[in-house]
């Protein structure tokens, strides 16, 4: 068992939501709805190119999903890679708590919301269940469906942390006033368990909705992908095998 793996997951989920939660709870009065995206965003991209060799940098639970759906992983890991993703979210709401009751009056997540996700009278913009739940749905098929594609074996070699990266901000963009945007469940359990109440009764449709999403993102990539051989997400992500040699002979300064 490849323990550093499920390791990786777990520090990458962990940046992705201390990046992006973080942003919305300690600076998003400052930085608006555009700068949480390209916070969600820039910690993907980047969590790509650092842990994508190891893991694939799923860092989402309907990432796993998909990836599993497509048969670039196994059940085993698929399982492994969830348990890690959650676990990582956890810790960072957690941290991100903290630091936030540092500020003066303190801070109360139940009343604040600690970047949790909800719909109707938690939705930023009062949307409804309904279009929450398309919204959810619709937003995590664009995510999957480009990890998908852009880790394809006939896909540009080293650019998938780009593409991935670009379309979770554009996610980001469109979701934040409908639910806060989630397309991740690891990420709507770690700020849900410690507001509690609302945030966990409305919790089952950031799990559902996103993993539909991939379902349906799996099976739309499968119908016109042309087919060749499968590679898994960490050898997609990889540099390509010169750049690797070359980096090999590099010796520091």
């Amino acid at each position: 068992m490849n323990v550093k793996k499920y390791v990786a997951e777990l520090v990458g989920t962990f940046v992705l939501v201390f990046g992006g939660v973080g942003s919305a709870v300690l600076a998003g009065s400052h930085i608006g709805f555009e700068g949480v995206a390209f916070a969600f965003g820039l910690s993907l991209l980047a969590m790509v190119y650092t842990i994508g060799p190891i893991s694939g940098c799923h860092i989402n639970p309907a990432v796993t999903c998909g990836v599993l759906l497509a048969r670039k992983i196994g059940m085993k890991d698929a399982l492994a890679y969830v348990v890690a993703q959650v676990i990582g979210a956890i810790i960072a709401a957690a941290l991100i708590l903290f630091i936030a009751s540092g500020a003066p009056g303190g801070y109360d997540p139940s009343v604040a919301g600690l970047g949790a996700n909800g719909y109707g009278a938690h939705s930023p913009g009062q949307y409804s269940m309904a279009a929450a739940f398309l919204a959810e749905v619709i937003l995590t098929m664009f995510l999957v469906f480009t990890v998908l594609g852009a880790t394809d074996i006939k896909a540009p070699v080293g650019f998938a942390g780009v593409a991935i990266g670009l379309v979770l901000t554009l996610i980001h963009l469109v979701g934040i006033p409908v639910t806060n945007t989630s397309v991740n469940p690891a990420r709507s359990i770690g700020s849900a368990v410690f507001v509690g109440g609302w945030a966990l009764q409305q919790l089952w449709l950031f799990i559902v909705a996103p993993l539909i999403g991939a379902v349906v993102a799996a099976l739309i990539y499968g119908m016109i992908r042309v087919p060749a051989e499968v590679i898994t997400t960490p050898q997609a992500e990889r540099a390509l095998v010169s750049e690797e040699a070359e980096r090999g002979r590099s010796k520091p300064a």
